[in-house]
């Protein structure tokens, strides 16, 4: 059962990326509204997909990646960005801090999904941290 923890500050976005993933089979979401609460979160028990906002108002989405892969234990953990900001210098760093997939809003449901399922396949195969 994947568990997914979905950290946007706006709880609209968090329902619709949830509504997005949950026909993927067997999921469980936890929400977090900021990205201090993501960290908390990411502290409590292991997860196997983080989707991420990039802007919010206490510990930003590129600070929270960049937590996320300094720890050995989360290193491998796939994370997606999803943001309004849709210009290359946020992709580059959002991609260069260890994001896996830079998505902006508006998304489709299939986009998401198929970023997810991916995403998910290829870290069933690993080793969880």
């Amino acid at each position: 059962m994947p568990e997914v923890l979905v950290v946007d500050d706006s709880k609209v976005m968090r329902d619709m990326v949830v509504a997005c993933l949950r026909p993927y089979p067997d999921s469980h979401f936890t929400q977090a509204s900021s990205g201090l609460e993501a960290i908390e979160q990411l502290s409590l028990k292991p997860y196997d997909l983080l989707v991420l906002d990039l802007n919010m108002p206490d510990i930003g989405g590129i600070e929270v990646v960049e937590f996320v892969r300094g720890q050995d234990h989360l290193r491998n953990l796939p994370i997606i960005i999803v943001t309004t900001r849709g210009d290359e210098a946020s992709r580059e760093r959002a991609l260069q801090a260890g994001a896996n997939r830079f998505m902006t809003k508006p998304f489709t449901p299939d986009s998401i999904q198929g970023a997810a399922r991916a995403l998910l396949e290829t870290s069933a195969e690993a080793p969880r941290g």
